[in-house]
């Protein structure tokens, strides 16, 4: 099933949205290994994630960019409700059009900053290769039962240590594995849950609700 889907989602990449720049992955393979498997792994190789993602019944992917992990994880995941947010509204409009094509009915979009989001629902919610931890974990507004998931680079506790120690002051650990890809670089996935709820700014009326994103 996911062997198809891959190659359904990599034909559109390099053919029709082939001038969008959604992968810079010319080869199917590669593709496969590095997007579509990088995607799906996590849930696999951490039963915390995938467990939680499952209890928590949705999932928010904060800057999906070309559609990865959101797309694919839609796919193996139908029961769940995927949201995802991302800045470029260019690529919001482009992937949205993707998920429709590849059949994906379990996914809203909204173009806009997750500092600008309120989520109102429990959730479980993911950031690849998006900033780091405690500065991103700083922007998120919440006033239900939330978990943040951050997919990192081999270099990561090199880089980050020092936003990891302060990370820990307001949020706790839920998990810290490295997830082996075949054919690429080591990855870590580390997830956060807030020490206090609710959690972020109080301009509670000027955020989008997650609830109203359609």
């Amino acid at each position: 099933m996911i062997e198809e889907f891959a190659k359904d989602y990599f034909d559109l990449l390099v053919g029709e949205y082939a001038g969008i720049n959604l992968t810079r992955i010319n080869d199917f393979d590669e593709f496969y290994n590095k997007q579509i498997l990088d995607s799906i792994e996590p849930i696999q190789q951490s039963k915390i994630f995938f467990d939680e993602i499952k209890a928590k019944g949705a999932f928010i992917d904060v800057g999906f960019g070309g559609g990865f992990p959101l797309l694919p994880l839609a796919k193996i995941l139908p029961e769940i409700q995927f949201f995802g947010i991302e800045t470029r509204n260019k690529k919001v409009k482009v992937v949205s059009e993707i998920a429709n094509k590849l059949g994906l009915n379990n996914i809203k979009f909204l173009h806009s900053r997750i500092e600008n989001v309120l989520i109102d629902r429990s959730a479980v919610c993911s950031l690849k290769a998006v900033g780091k931890v405690n500065d991103f974990l700083e922007k998120f507004n919440s006033d239900q039962d939330i978990s943040v998931y951050f997919y990192k680079g081999p270099n990561f506790y090199e880089l980050e240590g020092d936003q990891l120690k302060v990370a820990k002051r307001n949020w706790s650990v839920k998990e810290e594995r490295e997830i082996i890809i075949p054919g690429t670089d080591k990855r870590y996935l580390i997830g956060f849950e807030p020490k206090n709820v609710p959690c972020g700014t109080k301009r509670i009326k000027q955020l989008v609700k997650v609830s109203d994103i359609t």
